[in-house]
């Protein structure tokens, strides 16, 4: 029998599977390998660690290790065929998220989907082999959502019912894992599946269906077990928390056993032809590990890599860019006041998103900003904030969806809220101000690209809220802002200075009065994107 990794063709079939852009995206081997980089190399010569991937999909990840146990332990079971025996039935284990997963998966591995066939390279007495899936149910509790997982009732109690999948996933419902395949693991590694549908929710006239991450809970479901490395691809929007993640951000962030972290803030970089919001990320967890950890940003054929805490002292946010370091400590050795002070929460005024108001303005009426236009309201309509109506104001949008490519524009130009205005939660307010003039001056900070470079620091999704402004720091707005006045001010680099003009591209003048509307509205709100990804 010839060696494993001599057989594969050329192109690598799961090359081609990871290049294909649908709701499911495979891993391209090259980034698996990338992972299993990360960890210590002599494990691939230890005959007894064990390996489990538990959202198998591919079968890339167990397929990748496969070839690298097999030219590991190459002098400790010269024969090939004993020693392939050994690493696929002693070593190498998986749960696939579903029948048609489990199928492609064993054939990645086994070369036949299943494993005690004739066509298998190691027989087992079973079809399944170390690939396993079953069908589970979710647990419901008398409540619409599963206690394991957070499924809801609605949309996946139905499609049980109606016979299809289920998604009720192995790794997050079997109650004991070591007890079906009777032991511990060394290494959990794999690509979990981000998220599942929420069911939607109900807002006036209008309907909205989103969805809830997954991935955070394989990753806790993970380290429960106690492996001694854990690596795992998921998106980088648990940075910044949000929906379902702000309690699993600050435990991986105070989480001293990361000892490697890996970020592709363009998605492209990792998964070629898909875009998942904010980037994507792989770590490695080490299980004796107490310290920094490597911070590793690739953008395109840059990267830059830095021993740091993944928590700077004082801060409860992760700096996702090495390069922004040296920035936040001079801009915080000013001590000055956050711009989200001035920033207000959302639905200032009360009105949702859907509120579009009267299209002819009317005797009495407020201009209303709405996602799509002007409407007018009735002043006693407006339900909270009243004394901000005749007041000036900056208006930005909620959402901006800038894309992945570098330098872009990070936020949705803002403009001046004259008196007699209001909005819906479209736009977050700014202010409010006594004067125009102040305004103005607020308005021309926010199109620099100092202060959208200091923004980015957090919003790596479309949504900015009000925590996306914490590190900018705020000014005195009696006189304008330019960025070679803000570069002067916090004393920063040539090389400073570079980073952020690569970054950020210049923001065109805005208007002092404006009807512009968000270019991605709040409708989208807590959605998440991309699919089950491995």
């Amino acid at each position: 029998m010839s060696d494993l990794g001599q057989t594969l063709h050329n192109p690598d079939v799961l090359s081609c599977l990871a290049n294909l852009s649908s709701d499911e995206v495979f891993t391209p081997p090259r980034i698996v390998n990338q992972m299993l980089d990360t960890l210590p190399q002599e494990i691939f010569s230890d005959r007894n660690a064990t390996f489990l991937d538990p959202a198998c999909k591919s079968g890339v990840f167990l397929r990748e290790i496969a070839k690298r146990l097999i030219k590991g332990l190459e002098a400790q079971i010269p024969d090939l065929q004993a020693r392939i025996d050994h690493v696929f039935q002693k070593q190498l284990f998986g749960l696939a998220i579903t029948e048609l997963t489990s199928l492609m998966s064993r054939r990645s591995l086994y070369c036949s989907k299943f494993a005690n066939s004739r066509h298998s390279v190691s027989k087992f007495q079973d079809p399944q082999g170390n690939v396993r899936f079953g069908v589970y149910s979710h647990v419901w509790a008398g409540g619409d959502k599963c206690t394991l997982c957070g499924a809801s009732k609605s949309v996946y109690g139905e499609q049980a019912r109606a016979g299809r999948e289920s998604h009720a996933y192995p790794f997050l419902h079997i109650k004991n894992l070591e007890e079906l395949f009777g032991m511990k693991f060394d290494v959990i590694i794999g690509n979990p599946p981000y998220q599942l549908s929420d069911g939607g929710d109900s807002g006036g006239t209008r309907t909205r269906r989103g969805a809830i991450p997954l991935y955070q809970k394989f990753i806790q479901q993970a380290i429960k077990l106690s492996p001694r490395y854990l690596t795992m691809i998921v998106p980088s929007r648990w940075f910044a928390g949000g929906r379902g993640l702000d309690e699993f951000r600050l435990e991986i962030l105070e989480d001293t056993r990361i000892r490697k972290l890996v970020d592709f803030p363009s998605s492209a970089d990792c998964f070629p032809g898909v875009e998942i919001k904010g980037g994507v990320c792989f770590f490695l967890w080490d299980k004796e590990h107490k310290g920094d950890c490597e911070v590793k940003t690739i953008q395109g054929q840059t990267e830059s890599v830095m021993e740091r805490p993944l928590l700077e002292d004082g801060c409860d946010t992760f700096v996702r860019y090495n390069e922004a370091i040296s920035i936040l400590h001079k801009v915080a050795r000013h001590k000055e006041e956050s711009f989200a002070n001035i920033v207000r929460a959302s639905k200032p005024f009360g009105f949702r998103t859907f509120v579009e108001g009267e299209q002819t303005e009317f005797v009495g009426a407020v201009k209303l900003y709405a996602n799509g236009g002007i409407g007018w309201v009735k002043n006693e309509d407006v339900v909270q904030n009243r004394d901000w109506i005749d007041k000036h104001k900056i208006y930005i949008s909620m959402a901006y969806g800038a894309g992945e490519d570098f330098p872009h524009q990070i936020l949705n130009k803002p403009f001046l809220g004259e008196p007699n205005t209001c909005c819906t939660e479209t736009y977050l307010l700014i202010g409010p101000f006594e004067n125009k003039k102040t305004a103005e001056n607020v308005l021309r900070y926010i199109t620099t690209k100092f202060f959208r470079f200091l923004v980015l620091q957090i919003k790596n999704t479309q949504h900015a809220t009000q925590k996306v402004y914490k590190f900018v720091p705020l000014q005195d707005f009696t006189q304008p802002w330019t960025d070679e006045k803000l570069y002067a001010k916090y004393d920063l680099s040539a090389e400073e200075i570079a980073f952020i003009e690569s970054m950020i591209r210049p923001m065109d003048a805005v208007p002092s009065e404006a009807g512009q509307t968000a270019e991605a509205g709040p409708e989208a709100e807590d959605q998440e994107d991309g699919g089950e990804d491995e």
